[in-house]
């Protein structure tokens, strides 16, 4: 067997396999022969059809056969030899020679790129540190209570936080438009549910009222056609509600859960899994950090087979979350919309496959014990949660891979400069994002 490789463009390469005559010539004669012994024609016994007649009719086919085994087979060995490592399958192409001299092919296909892991001495990440203060707390207990607001219905006239019931219809130049009325629906005076001016518009009107809103809807509005239009709606407001939130005692308690205990309990309960949020959304943003500065820092090529192949489960998942909430999983989703997506996965897995192999990091498997413990503390029975996880392999393999990911973090922390940033809970868990920021 003789082979070369040529190196075209980036990570792709062309292997050339040559094989001899002699060496085809022998597999199909094996072959050949293994075929007379059970072959039935007509006119023979079976097992009894000469050779010379078994040669002329099924020479054809059975070389195919070989050359396509001896494709598998050598394609391997013709990898080991020249210490190549393929990325994605390769495409084959026989090569145009007598048969008398031998058969051949030309495999193209990428290889698994050459990855040095960068110095990242000079790269930072901040570490948020806060802590779950007693206004975190009752802050975090309103909202909870905002979440089963009742409404009472009232004589007076609506004011901010106020639930009205009405019906209205919208008009542009003096002519209806679709989606622009509504009967009976409920809207909270405040929510900023509707267009700018509208629900300020109703800020004293009583039940029975009728008011007329002039509005412009915004510049940027989702609808196309109504962007920036000037409006016109006919309001009239049936009812008005105003809120009424639970007490904070043993009954509201036990609505999340909290049987014994009272209110302290509850409130303890509360603060331990604000803790619990704040350190995963901490160790995320760390996570995040530490991503972003391998990615930047050790670039290469990326073999388009692995990006080709994880946009394409990116793309499975697109639809299957599609199905699940409703939406027709049918959508034509072009593979283009998740490679750079791909890309930057492959690219992470590699290099955190090269840290891992580089420098024996090996899984822990008393984090992966403490994940999955932690996982299982938010069901009824934590237990059978952490049971089911044991005995169901691919379940655990996904837990596995984060802990190793967090292992790989930990390797990356060490490598750069960590910066601790104090912060509040609310800065944490709802950081302003740059447009927040400029609009201040």
């Amino acid at each position: 067997m003789q082979v070369s490789v040529d190196s075209t463009e980036g990570l792709e390469r062309k292997m050339t396999v040559e094989l001899p005559a002699e060496q085809v010539n022998t597999a199909v004669e094996k072959r050949l022969k293994e075929i007379a012994r059970t072959v039935k024609m007509d006119g023979f016994r079976p097992g009894k059809v000469p050779l010379s007649v078994v040669r002329k009719r099924y020479t054809g086919q059975v070389r195919d056969e070989v050359f396509g085994e001896l494709i598998q087979s050598t394609y391997f060995q013709a990898l080991s030899q020249e210490k190549l490592q393929p990325a994605g399958e390769p495409s084959i192409k026989p090569l145009e020679i007598d048969p008398q001299q031998g058969v051949g092919y030309v495999a193209t296909f990428e290889v698994m790129p050459e990855i040095t892991i960068a110095d990242m001495s000079d790269k930072v990440i901040t570490k948020a540190i806060a802590t779950v203060s007693d206004a975190d707390l009752d802050s975090m207990i309103e909202k909870l209570r905002s979440q089963r607001t009742t409404w009472n219905e009232v004589e007076r006239a609506a004011q901010d936080g106020d639930q009205v019931t009405l019906s209205f219809k919208g008009f542009i130049d003096g002519e209806a438009f679709d989606g622009g009325s509504a009967e009976n629906v409920p809207l909270v005076l405040g929510s900023n549910s509707m267009i700018d001016g509208f629900e300020a518009g109703l800020v004293g009107c009583k039940a029975g009222d009728k008011k007329t809103l002039e509005l412009k809807f915004p510049d940027n509005y989702r609808v196309e056609k109504l962007a920036g239009k000037e409006s016109t709606f006919e309001v009239e407001v049936s009812k008005v509600a105003e809120p009424v939130l639970p007490e904070v005692d043993e009954e509201f308690a036990k609505i999340f859960g909290v049987t014994e205990g009272g209110v302290e309990a509850f409130q303890k309960e509360i603060r331990s899994n604000m803790e619990r949020e704040l350190e995963e959304k901490i160790s995320a943003n760390v996570k995040q950090q530490a991503m972003d500065i391998l990615v930047e820092s050790n670039s290469f090529d990326v073999p388009g087979a692995l990006i080709r192949q994880e946009a394409k489960a990116l793309l499975q998942q697109a639809k299957a979350n599609m199905a699940q909430s409703g939406q027709s999983s049918q959508i034509d989703l072009p593979l283009s919309l998740f490679e750079g997506q791909a890309k930057r996965r492959v690219q992470l897995g590699l290099v955190m496959g090269e840290i891992i192999k580089q420098h024996n990091i090996e899984l822990d498997q008393d984090r992966v014990r403490a994940k999955v413990e932690q996982f299982a503390q938010s069901y009824e029975m934590p237990q059978e949660v952490v049971d089911y996880y044991y005995s169901n392999k691919q379940q655990l393999a996904g837990v596995e891979n984060v802990v190793l990911e967090d292992q790989v973090v930990d390797w990356i922390t060490q490598q750069v400069k960590v910066e601790e940033q104090n912060s509040t809970f609310e800065e944490v868990m709802n950081p302003k994002q740059p447009s927040d920021q400029e609009s201040e």
